[in-house]
């Protein structure tokens, strides 16, 4: 593992909550996906906390979450482990095994939630909260 320490900023999102957690993960994203007149520019992350996992994607200027039916929230920043996942959708069944190892490294801050950051359609960073 390649973990890195970094700080966070607060990043405004429009987000879906899952059905069932993770496992309604990839439904949460199409439906958010389905909302957004495009996806260029766009920047998707999931959040997971606490058994809820939320789509969500950085607002831009002009957005109107409410036309879209979309609700608003903000990504806690502050500081972070990051861990950089190449290939991340043939690993989706690995990230919470990746979230695991990098929390037995640190104290984790159990009132911010873990964060994926999708870069692209192959990569990914996985950021865990801690103290």
């Amino acid at each position: 593992m390649n973990m890195t320490e970094i700080q966070l900023e607060d990043i405004s999102v429009m987000c879906v909550v899952a059905k069932g957690g993770p496992s309604g993960a990839r439904a949460a994203f199409d439906e958010l996906e389905s909302k957004l007149p495009s996806l260029r520019g766009r920047k998707f992350y999931g959040t997971y906390h606490e058994g809820e996992y939320r789509a969500c994607v950085a607002m831009n200027e002009g957005d109107s979450p409410h036309a879209m039916k979309l609700i608003t929230w903000v990504i806690p920043g502050g500081r972070y482990l990051r861990e950089k996942v190449d290939d991340w959708e043939q690993k989706v069944e690995t990230l919470a095994s990746v979230f695991e190892s990098m929390a037995s490294t640190r104290r984790v801050d159990r009132t911010r939630p873990s964060v994926e950051v999708y870069r692209s359609q192959r990569e990914s960073l996985l950021l865990l909260p801690i103290e």
